[in-house]
């Protein structure tokens, strides 16, 4: 037996293997704020967000919109007194055997080329109130398997062991006011179809799930479903189970696929079935265009405007500093943290 047989062997070093990234001595850049680095940085902010905030400004005036609040006159109160008139107007759209029809006569002030939309816009109504939003069973509307699972959907879960499909206050108080259309005495049909996400209709809402026990018992919160038509197919449902997050929303009813003319006198006969009444809600029917950036809004427009602006005006003050009372640039050196100080 040789003698280094029994001589114990180096360990391995534990030490890790150089690298520029673990050791941090990756090139890096440190700009330098200087004078002229900041008064170019706001002014090419300033002369960019300027033109886009017109931009869509000119976008958002391309819109035509028609509006039309229809809630109070449908619904004559006779110069009663405030209480009573909300009192009139409770009964007025509860009662079932009243014909709720109205008829309201809105004017096309510019062309509107197709495709132009109609929605119903709600004012006052908390869709996203918290226990509004939990009132649904995603799984009950995309498995058929699951039309028994009407867990969170109280209180419109079912009654008697007759379970509820689409369960929940959401589907519950389903949107029911009807709008017709029509130019001129001719009628002017509105194009439903394809109006919901298209990813509700593949994944959110079953081709094979059909409504059960809906609206069947009072109070009824709002539109009755067709039972021989699968929920991913009934748009309308579709559209308003998307929650709003504001309470002033707007959501897609239609579409009108024919350019409508300067002074065109647009008809509508409206049945006024949904009851806003009881909280003090409005309705209003929109029709619109839309451009590039959507429909009608300056929000968006005005904000890159101001900070457009705001940016010009912060660039111009420090040239203006500058030029007065210019500053010396301090020693660069003196920002390094591994800086050798100088010996004495």
């Amino acid at each position: 037996m040789s003698a280094g047989d029994g001589a114990s062997q180096p360990k391995a070093s534990k030490r890790p293997t150089y690298s520029r990234f673990t050791q941090q001595e990756l090139p890096a850049c440190k700009p330098i704020l200087t004078p002229e680095l900041v008064m170019v940085t706001f002014i090419f902010f300033g002369i960019t967000f300027i033109p886009i905030g017109l931009s869509h400004l000119s976008a958002s005036d391309n819109v035509v919109e028609l509006i039309d609040r229809y809630d109070e006159d449908c619904i004559p109160v006779n110069n009663l007194s405030p209480e009573a008139a909300h009192t009139k107007r409770i009964g007025f759209i509860q009662d079932a055997q009243t014909d709720k029809t109205c008829i309201r006569t809105l004017t096309v002030p510019k062309k509107m080329k197709r495709p132009i939309y109609v929605y119903y816009q709600l004012d006052d109504f908390y869709q996203n109130h918290r226990r509004y939003v939990k009132s649904r069973n995603d799984e009950q509307y995309r498995n058929p398997s699951a039309d028994g699972d009407t867990g969170n959907c109280e209180p419109e879960a079912g009654e008697g062991g007759n379970h509820i499909v689409p369960c929940g206050l959401i589907a519950w108080s389903l949107f029911n006011d009807t709008y017709t259309l029509s130019r001129n005495n001719i009628d002017l049909p509105i194009n439903k179809k394809g109006i919901a996400w298209e990813s509700d209709k593949t994944h959110k809402f079953g081709s094979n799930v059909y409504p059960k026990n809906f609206q069947s018992r009072d109070p009824i919160g709002g539109a009755k479903l067709n039972e021989s038509i699968p929920l991913n197919e009934q748009e309308d449902l579709l559209v308003w189970m998307r929650i709003a997050a504001l309470p002033t929303f707007r959501k897609l009813y239609g579409r009108i696929e024919t350019d409508l003319e300067v002074n065109d006198e647009i008809e509508v006969v409206v049945k006024n079935n949904y009851n806003t009444y009881d909280f003090n809600g409005k309705k209003k029917i929109v029709i619109s265009t839309t451009t590039w950036i959507g429909g009608k809004n300056n929000f968006l427009g005005r904000v890159y405007i101001a900070v457009g602006g705001l940016c010009l005006i912060i660039g111009v003050a420090y040239i203006i500093v500058y030029l007065v009372r210019p500053r010396p640039l301090g020693d660069p050196s003196y920002l390094s943290w591994n800086r050798i100080p100088a010996s004495n």
